[in-house]
């Protein structure tokens, strides 16, 4: 048999119904989770933080006053 060819051939009735079982249906799948902010973002943000913070003179405690 030719490799090109079906291994089974179509047989359809002459008379009578034709039903057909395999329906194609939608099939849904399970909704992915997004993160609200990129991993990226996230660093940009902390690496922000940590230059504000180098930036920002240090508090010195003020002594108790009598």
């Amino acid at each position: 048999m030719p490799e090109g060819k079906a291994a089974f051939r179509e047989v359809l009735p002459k008379q009578g119904q034709l039903s057909v079982e395999d329906a194609a249906a939608m099939v849904l799948c399970k909704p992915k989770v997004l993160p609200l902010k990129s991993v990226s973002l996230e660093k940009l943000e902390k690496l922000q933080r940590a230059a504000l913070e180098a930036a920002r003179p240090p508090e010195e405690a003020s002594p108790p006053r009598p």
